[in-house]
């Protein structure tokens, strides 16, 4: 009697429980922040095989949702979705954006989409504002590395709510991942579909560990970010008012490597 009155205390706790982390944001009202994106891919941080021409070292358009923890745009260590493929492959976001309507639709996980434009050069800034919502305050986008197989950077399902207040600026550090869709080592491999698909990963310095990958730096413990992002929440005072451009000072991230 004593045991089965402790496990129904229990359960009856565990249920009371928050679901997902964005089931603790107490937030009492909508939050608009200024995005931006800011590369940091250039010849002297990453020399080995750095795209100069056809096409030369870019980014494409940031395609971001505001969301609850019912959804995942994309995952590290899962499988992308059809979307994420079209997008970390081509740049295609019709797919991709479809899918976030769908979950939008069935289980009203998605609060809203944003987008900045693409940048024509690995260095250079892109903006855009988005709306968190308490009941969906993650973040989650993707870019992709021009030129390259499948490969991408972005954020995962990144909270701006702690407790009862939105956080009021918040900057990442971007690295390289791989879609898992296609299996080319270099910037410029043909297409050559991955078949089973592989799961996200991260590319690192050392994986995958094959001298023409092109982020290959065995001296290196780790790859220098190769973007950032930096959200900044805009006061009621601003709002209404076209946001001023914020220059994220740059970092030196350069790669010291004398074999490249």
């Amino acid at each position: 009697k004593v045991i089965w009155t402790v496990l129904v205390t229990i359960l009856g706790y565990a249920s009371s429980l928050p679901v997902g982390d964005d089931s603790l944001c107490t937030a009492e009202e909508l939050a608009k922040y200024k995005i931006i994106f800011t590369g940091k891919w250039s010849q002297i941080a990453f020399p080995k095989q750095y795209p100069l021409y056809r096409p030369p070292a870019q980014w494409s358009s940031l395609l971001g949702v505001t969301h609850s923890s019912d959804y995942s745009m994309w995952k590290k260590n899962e499988y992308a979705s059809n979307g994420v493929r079209d997008f970390a492959e081509k740049g295609e976001a019709w797919v991709l954006m479809k899918e976030i309507e769908e979950a939008g639709e069935k289980i009203q996980s998605v609060h809203g989409i944003f987008s900045a434009p693409a940048i024509s050069s690995g260095t250079g800034q892109t903006s855009t504002e988005l709306e968190a919502h308490p009941r969906h305050p993650l973040v989650s986008f993707v870019v992709r590395i021009v030129p390259s197989p499948d490969w991408f950077v972005g954020i995962d399902s990144l909270n701006l709510c702690e407790g009862d207040h939105w956080m009021d600026e918040v900057s990442v550090d971007l690295f390289p991942y791989d879609a898992g869709t296609d299996s080319g080592f270099t910037f410029s491999s043909p297409n050559f579909a991955t078949i089973p698909q592989d799961t996200v990963t991260e590319i690192t310095c050392s994986s995958p560990s094959h001298p023409a990958n092109s982020f290959y730096y065995p001296k290196l413990k780790i790859l220098p970010p190769i973007a950032q992002v930096t959200m900044v929440k805009i006061k009621k005072s601003q709002l209404g008012l076209s946001a001023p451009f914020i220059n994220i000072p740059a970092k030196s991230n350069e790669i010291i490597d004398s074999v490249s």
